[in-house]
């Protein structure tokens, strides 16, 4: 039963992945291979200067992915927040204003598989303060905010469950 379980939950994740723009699943891919170090991201992913320097920067915010991690058990109140829920919105701003997630779904998606389920409950703050800095344009500042649910944004409970589908590059067959 269990494997059936985890069977069904992989094709749901597949399904959203799915559901998501172009830009968000090559978004969400890249950003994998950065935080999991899956091969050479600048030669997977650059197409222009721009995206090594986008790609080189990244890579320096990832790096205190493995913190996040550590430092989430302790967040218990107030005067433990500061140094994750910062943190956690630094490395949201920066992705969001790459521009390449344009929902609350996609980021979720990203940061559940970055961070883990224990991560979930912080989500939604860190996604609206950061979607909400002056460092994102308006329009995409109204938009991003918008894509947030009522029910993600007032949840009473988080799944526990680890997600099982951690999408990678496939390199495309010759015809």
């Amino acid at each position: 039963m269990a494997r059936y379980d985890a069977s069904g939950m992989t094709i749901s994740e597949m399904r959203e992945f799915a559901s998501f723009a172009a830009c968000e699943q090559r978004y969400i891919r890249r950003s994998l291979d950065i935080a999991l170090g899956r091969g050479d991201a600048q030669k997977r992913w650059a197409r222009t200067g721009d995206e090594v320097m986008s790609i080189c920067q990244q890579a320096a915010l990832y790096a205190e992915i493995p913190l996040l991690r550590q430092l989430l058990p302790q967040v218990e109140g107030l005067d433990t927040l500061e140094p994750f829920m910062g943190t956690l919105i630094r490395l949201s701003a920066f992705d969001l204003a790459q521009g390449r997630i344009t929902g609350f779904s996609a980021y979720r998606f990203l940061y559940e598989r970055l961070l883990g389920a224990d991560a979930r409950p912080w989500l939604p703050g860190a996604f609206c303060g950061a979607a909400a800095l002056p460092m994102i344009r308006p329009d995409r500042r109204r938009h991003l905010l918008q894509s947030i649910s009522e029910a993600a944004a007032t949840a009473h409970g988080w799944s526990t469950r680890p997600p099982v589908f951690y999408p990678e590059f496939v390199e495309a067959e010759a015809a």
